[in-house]
């Protein structure tokens, strides 16, 4: 591994745009904590907010559509809205190497907005990475369905999309955090996920790495999850890396197996040889010898003896991401029903080949049942009681529905 003092200023040019009110809340929270290397751009259908965001560059969108107030939680008049400016926003992003696309989900504006943004930068040939949050399960299960479909969406677009479920802050923040502070800390997160990736290209450190690393490990790479691990003392590499692949916003969900990961081990100048090596081993040990790992290290001396290690994994099964909580309904179904099934089908009369006598006696049924078991044989020869199986599952609908509710 070749490590080198980075000394010049990167030429990369990346960019980062708040989409909606969120989103616009995340840029100022960036703003306000100097985050080095990029440049803001925020857009709103609500005029109000645009006034008061600290980004240098501002688009009002859809002003003939919305008249300045907002989407009305209604993802539908957030696209329009934005359908309304591509000219300008494709003009505002033209010039990027990489955007970020930062939004909270559930609402109009985000939630519309951002796909036709991240849409723009495909056709433009921009590395793109959304970072978008969850609603809250207080928000309402509306909202939390149009988080998901506008996820859903990104999938398909955008190069990488790290999601953040607000819900999970409750395990940063502890019992009897105020409101606010939960929203504050949710923007907080958003930053996180974004200064993880840029500070490794723009900022010096001793690991030399550049934009062409990052776009390897995001390029094309689906879903991805987060984890921040904070420590100081004798162990704060290693117990960094833990709290890093055990952090609250993985979603219960073991990074192992992902098909690219993203390192950053941020900390003073005085990090030693042996605590790099035991921070990246414990990555490397819980990602697997297939997972292509890209690392780096960034100063920061404002941390004092504090280290940061940021994770972002890449790459991972669709649907132990997407939706983890309905595969933990799902894992009994596929479970439970297995084992019943086989004895119980097979012990099914009219399933059994008829006897010699049966055939003699019972002429008229018998090219019924021969034609049954043929047709059942020949569309899968692996279970012969195919159809009778698949009606019992219909009850299974109706099971999960009163689970989920």
């Amino acid at each position: 591994m070749n490590f080198s003092y980075m000394e010049n200023e990167s030429p990369t040019r990346i960019k980062v745009i708040g989409v909606g009110g969120a989103g616009g809340n995340a840029v100022n929270n960036m703003i306000d904590s100097e985050l080095k290397g990029v440049k803001f751009i925020v857009a709103n259908t609500d005029a109000q907010a645009l006034d008061i965001s600290k980004a240098e560059h501002k688009i009002q969108l859809g002003a003939k559509l919305t008249q300045g107030l907002g989407a009305g939680a209604n993802p539908n008049t957030g696209r329009e809205a934005a359908l309304e400016n591509t000219d300008e926003i494709r003009e505002a992003l033209q010039d990027s190497h990489m955007v970020f696309i930062t939004a909270g989900f559930g609402g109009g504006t985000g939630t519309g907005a951002a796909p036709v943004i991240a849409e723009i930068c495909k056709d433009l040939g921009i590395l793109t990475v959304a970072v978008v949050s969850k609603p809250f399960s207080f928000e309402g299960k509306k909202r939390a369905q149009q988080a998901e479909e506008g996820i859903n969406n990104l999938r398909d677009i955008t190069d990488t999309v790290i999601t953040i479920p607000n819900d999970r802050l409750r395990g940063l923040a502890g019992q009897g955090t105020k409101l606010v502070d939960m929203f504050l800390k949710a923007d907080e997160i958003l930053h996180h996920s974004v200064k993880g990736i840029t500070d490794l290209i723009m900022l010096t450190g001793l690991v030399n790495l550049d934009f062409a690393d990052v776009k390897t490990t995001m390029s094309k790479a689906g879903m991805a999850l987060m984890g921040i691990g904070i420590a100081s003392g004798d162990n704060r590499a290693i117990e960094a890396a833990e709290k890093a692949i055990s952090h609250p916003l993985l979603e219960d969900i073991s990074i192992a197996g992902a098909r690219g990961v993203l390192m950053n081990i941020t900390c003073s100048t005085d990090i030693t040889m042996e605590e790099m090596t035991e921070a990246s081993d414990r990555i490397h040990q819980e990602v697997g010898d297939d997972a292509e790992i890209i690392w780096g290290q960034t100063f920061d001396e404002s941390l004092g003896d504090e280290m940061r290690v940021t994770v972002i994994a890449t790459g991972i099964g669709q649907e132990e991401i997407t939706a983890p909580n309905v595969l933990s309904i799902n894992k009994p179904r596929n479970k439970k029903p297995a084992k019943p099934e086989t004895p119980e089908v097979e012990s099914h009369d009219k399933l059994r080949s008829p006897t010699q006598e049966e055939l003699a006696t019972w002429d008229e049924e018998a090219p019924v049942v021969r034609r049954v078991v043929k047709r059942a044989a020949n569309e899968d020869g692996r279970n012969i009681n195919r159809h009778f199986g698949d009606s019992e599952n219909l009850e299974i609908p109706t099971f999960l529905r009163r689970k989920a509710d």
